[in-house]
């Protein structure tokens, strides 16, 4: 048998299940600012795919680059979604 689809829908359930609150607390804590983060994430990853010989690994390195990358949108959503009183906003942080 062959487990590796398995084991790769599982991965992605995992990584887009973890980047989920990854998000919320970045934008919580940093702002919308931080996004060049996810980017160099999803860079970092993405080249680090193309160089794992392992189908598997690299199958899931490309899928949290990809992840990164949706994240940089959605921290700007989270922005957004904060100032409509969805989320909580951060009294420490200066808004601008």
């Amino acid at each position: 048998m062959n487990f590796n689809g398995i084991i790769i829908g599982l991965a992605t359930f995992l990584i887009i299940g973890l980047f989920h609150p990854v998000v919320i607390k970045a934008e919580y804590h940093f702002g919308k600012g931080c996004w060049w983060v996810f980017a160099l994430a999803g860079i970092l990853f993405g080249v680090l795919s193309l160089f794992i010989d392992s189908v598997l690994w690299a199958s899931i390195s490309g899928v949290t680059a990809f992840s990164s990358f949706w994240s940089i949108h959605e921290i700007f959503e989270q922005e957004k979604r904060v100032k409509k009183g969805w989320f909580p906003s951060n009294p420490k942080r200066k808004s601008k």
